[in-house]
């Protein structure tokens, strides 16, 4: 392997599609929060920190992801349940900021 290789940022290229944005959330969530990258069954609508997936911390975490992912800036008083609280809702949020992304 060479030190190009090593150096080279792993890119994603973003859903715009609903069913697109919340695979990629899944996976992400899967990968980093579940580590297991396994098919295991998560529910869109699951609270994650009701499950105790996410915590403040992952909040945290997952904002960076939508803002590498998608390019869009998240404001800290985004960081909300109701944006940040389950699959579906961070699907909801991204879509709506990409309707209003300059």
């Amino acid at each position: 392997m060479s030190n190009e290789t090593l150096d080279t940022p792993i890119t994603i290229t973003a859903a715009t599609d609903p069913a697109g944005i919340r695979a990629l959330i899944r996976d992400y969530v899967r990968m980093n929060f579940l580590y297991d990258g396994t098919n295991t069954p998560l529910d869109d609508a699951t609270s994650l920190t009701g499950e105790g997936i996410v915590d403040e911390t992952g909040f945290l975490e997952m904002a960076l992801f939508v803002e590498e992912a998608w390019g869009l800036h998240v404001a800290p008083a985004d960081m909300t349940p109701d944006n940040f609280d389950s699959i579906d809702a961070l699907t909801h949020y991204i879509i709506g900021r990409q309707g209003t992304a300059s």
